[in-house]
């Protein structure tokens, strides 16, 4: 099986005629892994006795011809809870858990017929932005070995990207979807908040967090969010919506379609290289029939500082339940209770994560409460308003995903600024709560430059309806990594 050179649609034509059958695909996707994850680093655990156990009751049953995903094989981030199959979040923290359900993302996976064949590497409990910041390994960039696949869903990313599976799913609290997405040179998908489940997602920042997909091409992002999405009654900010196609508009023409580019997103500290891609983007909508306008979203350079303090102060109420009692990574030789919470999370947290738990705590504590926390609270709803007004007359909105393209390993894990400043193109749309996609456009020297394209809330179609029309006028997305083009 060859992933670069194939799709969902292929697959499902295959596996229903009887060409090809998903213990096959299945196998097929395990020597994949094998070949090419020595390299990449992407995979944390493999599933390979429920998948082919899986894999094969799907060809008992027979692939029905109105369910795409039936026998697909899907890679999992390490922080989706999986029945029966280790949980990491990438943390010593976690080393060791094996969760007694599944996440209800996983379950509607599953009830699609996807084969879930192993969990992704990534930055620990999803903070950080180059997979770096994981307890168990260092996830390669699928284009270059020496690069970062970006984070947190680097090794969902790079597993796609590197042709070892046609999908899998990814969290995104400020761009960690997107922002591999871009580094590999594939589609990442984060939908509106509330559209999908988060129940079984090991939570860092509850306001923010989204769980998407990552693939080689828009359609099969598609056919993947149609069996994430809708309520849930584990999840209250889940949006109880009728029924819909997500990939309805694709095929559609974007003639008339208004698109917004704003000033702020081609700004300083923004490649050059990397902004020219974006412009000749634009002009290939226009060229499709779209109107491309400049636009302004002013408080846009408030957004990084908003976001850090927000999510780390989520982050710091949520990562309370580690502490060494119910489960997890619990420290050796302690005297005291105090001693078990103290050095437990001493030990099992990774620097990161601990310097976000101490400035989420700072920023909720008495007297700095109302200097910090709900001074991001108000910053973030001005973003929020910016968005709204702009969308008045606009129908999607435009822009790099990423400064820059994939940076060196190493190069900046020691500079947790340089790092967070990485994200301020994505973060403001998690702020807002929209959906947002990146899709490759383009190369500088040699690396992958993602286009970001952002909606209103809930209007996902309008995503799905340009990028599809961008991915279909190009060839950037038929580009795959060592030249095998």
């Amino acid at each position: 099986m060859d992933y670069f050179k194939t799709s969902i649609d292929q697959l499902h034509d295959d596996l229903v005629s009887g060409k090809l059958t998903s213990s096959e695909l299945t196998k097929d996707t395990f020597a994949q892994i094998a070949a090419k994850d020595a390299d990449v680093a992407a995979f944390l655990a493999l599933n390979e006795d429920e998948a082919t156990a899986t894999a094969k009751k799907i060809d008992a049953a027979g692939v029905a011809e109105d369910n795409k995903l039936a026998g697909i094989p899907v890679a999992i981030k390490d922080n989706i809870v999986t029945d029966g199959l280790t949980t990491t979040a990438a943390s010593k923290m976690l080393a060791n858990f094996v969760p007694i359900y599944d996440a209800t993302a996983v379950k509607k996976l599953k009830d699609a017929g996807m084969v879930i064949v192993g969990k992704t590497n990534m930055d620990e409990f999803a903070m950080g932005s180059s997979t770096e910041n994981s307890a168990m390994k260092t996830t390669k960039n699928a284009w270059d070995y020496t690069k970062v696949p970006g984070g947190s869903s680097g090794g969902s990313a790079a597993a796609v990207a590197a042709g070892e599976v046609v999908a899998s799913l990814g969290s995104d609290t400020g761009g960690s979807i997107r922002q591999p997405a871009a580094f590999n040179g594939i589609f990442g998908f984060k939908p509106s908040y509330g559209r999908v489940s988060r129940w079984g997602l090991i939570a860092f920042g509850s306001s923010l967090d989204a769980i998407g997909t990552l693939t080689r091409s828009v359609r099969d992002s598609a056919y993947v969010m149609n069996a994430l999405i809708g309520a849930d009654d584990h999840d209250t900010t889940t949006v109880p919506r009728p029924a819909e196609d997500l990939g309805a508009k694709i095929g559609q023409s974007i003639k008339g379609l208004k698109v917004a580019l704003p000033a702020e997103y081609l700004g300083e500290g923004v490649d050059k290289a990397v902004a020219d891609q974006i412009k000749a983007a634009a002009k290939k909508l226009e060229e499709l029939g779209a109107t491309v306008e400049t636009v302004s979203l002013p408080h846009t350079k408030y957004a990084v500082p908003a976001y850090y303090i927000i999510a780390s102060s989520e982050a710091s109420s949520n990562l309370q339940r580690f502490d060494g009692i119910r489960y997890g990574f619990r420290a050796k030789d302690v005297h005291s209770l105090e001693d078990v919470y103290v050095r437990t999370r001493s030990e099992g947290f990774g620097s990161e994560v601990k310097r976000r738990i101490m400035l989420g705590t700072f920023s909720l504590s008495a007297g700095f409460y109302d200097a910090y926390f709900k001074k991001a609270a108000q910053v973030r709803t001005l973003i929020t308003r910016d968005f709204e007004k702009v969308f008045e007359d606009y129908d999607l909105i435009i822009g790099p995903t990423t400064p820059t393209t994939a940076f060196k390993i190493g190069d900046k894990v020691t500079d947790p600024l340089t790092m967070y400043m990485n994200d301020i193109l994505t973060i403001p749309v998690n702020l807002a709560g929209l959906p947002a996609a990146s899709i490759n456009a383009g190369f500088v020297d040699g690396m992958p430059v993602g286009l970001q394209f952002i909606a209103k809330p809930f209007n996902e179609a309008t995503i799905y309806q340009a990028a599809a029309a961008f991915e279909d006028a190009t060839d950037y997305m038929d580009k795959i990594p060592g030249g095998q083009n």
